[in-house]
């Protein structure tokens, strides 16, 4: 326990932990339906608005948004897209996703998206938020009074504020996971077995979709951020060191994973990051206890093979945020069905990451059969209309039920 020094506790209606999308987007519900909230969040408000992060948004997890005033910036600057490729023995196969799914992606990076949410709740609402503090600590979450403690980055203090509830929005390496009992959630974890080096470049994308090159050497991919920015992907191993990477090698295998006949060749430019992400899931079930309920990465994470964990966090979040609203109008269903609402999604999008990891990562595996059925898939979704449609409705998001 820390020995500095301890304010008297104040008190809000709901803790809310963590800046990320889940967390803000939690604060501006809240806030618009007058329900007091405090923020709390470990890391300085410039970081968050800069750290690199996801950049696909599902068409109905911007129409949520916007439903609640939250999407005015992303809809006059984000772009969208409709279609993307495979690339594969040196073709190129186009899958026209909007045509066949009547829904469309939103490309959106999530600095920006935070940058928004930010705005709209301290800026322009007057929410309280409270950023870079220390020593986060969650207490007393199986009572009726639980409470929120941490000490100020710049005068040492402790401050301990007491609430009704607490959304533990703080993602994969935050507090209010692992506040929770062990005993009491169950932690399942997948490993995909494999490795991505994500880089972003400065440099114009070459197609304005997404680009999947599947190859006996590992998977690549293209995915465009901004006409003057784009994110790439390799496959590598497990543990991989970005370090061994160099600006020349990394070029060269992106040249060669991304190849085929017709497509316009790769504008190389300066390699903004290098980060090697293992590719694996979890889940945390239920996603609540007691007083705390869990709200994007805290309660699941899901490798970017789909690009679907940002989605997950925002429908966590205004799943949560309607609930604790309904709960101060006297209505506690949506509390007691918050968990198997979200899950029921998170597997969903689970199930569908697991179905394009075998299929991107087949030809590389070494392994026969995995090429061979992994291939067979690929063939499937690009000869068979049905295919084809079933895929496009979960690669764009099925139409979410908040």
């Amino acid at each position: 326990m820390s020995s500095t020094p301890s304010l008297p506790p104040t008190r809000t209606r709901v803790a809310i932990v963590g800046a990320g999308p889940a967390g803000l987007t939690v604060a501006n519900l809240l806030h618009a339906a007058g329900v007091d909230c405090v923020l709390l969040e470990a890391e300085s408000r410039e970081f968050i608005e800069q750290r690199p992060r996801a950049g696909f948004m599902e068409e109905w997890a911007v129409d949520a948004l916007a439903r609640h005033g939250l999407a005015d910036r992303l809809l006059e600057r984000a772009a969208t897209q409709g279609e993307f490729e495979f690339r594969f023995d040196g073709e190129r196969h186009t899958v026209r996703t909007a045509e066949l799914a009547g829904r469309r992606h939103f490309v959106y990076p999530q600095p920006l998206l935070v940058t928004d949410l930010v705005a709209s709740y301290v800026d322009h609402a007057g929410g309280e938020a409270r950023f870079g503090v220390r020593e986060v600590r969650l207490h007393d979450i199986d009572g009726d009074r639980p409470a929120v403690s941490y000490t100020d980055p710049h005068t040492g203090d402790r401050h301990r504020i007491e609430c009704d509830f607490i959304a533990g929005c703080d993602g994969a390496r935050g507090v209010s996971r692992e506040a929770i009992p062990a005993d009491r959630a169950l932690l399942t974890r997948h490993d995909h077995g494999v490795a991505w080096l994500a880089l972003l470049a400065e440099a114009p994308p070459s197609a304005d979709g997404v680009v999947f090159g599947i190859h006996e050497r590992g998977f690549g991919a293209q995915m465009a951020r901004s006409p003057q920015v784009t994110r790439y992907y390799l496959q590598v191993g497990p543990g991989e060191n970005a370090g061994n990477w160099s600006h020349r090698r990394v070029w060269d295998e992106l040249h060669t994973r991304l190849a085929a006949a017709g497509a316009p060749p790769l504008t190389e430019g300066p390699l903004i990051e290098r980060v090697v992400l293992d590719m694996h899931d979890y889940v945390v079930e239920p996603m609540a206890y007691g007083r705390v309920y869990l709200a994007g990465d805290s309660a699941h994470l899901v490798a970017p093979i789909a690009a679907k964990g940002m989605n997950l966090a925002i429908r966590d979040a205004l799943l949560l945020g309607e609930a604790l609203i309904a709960h101060y109008q006297g209505d506690d269903s949506g509390l007691e069905g918050y968990s198997q609402a979200c899950l029921r999604r998170v597997w969903q999008y689970l199930e569908f990451s697991q179905w394009l990891s075998y299929v991107l990562h087949g030809a590389s595996s070494g392994d026969r059969f995995q090429a061979g059925t992994a291939s067979a898939r690929l063939r499937r979704l690009l000869g068979s209309e049905s295919a084809a449609k079933a895929f496009a409705g979960l690669y764009l998001g099925e139409e979410a039920d908040l």
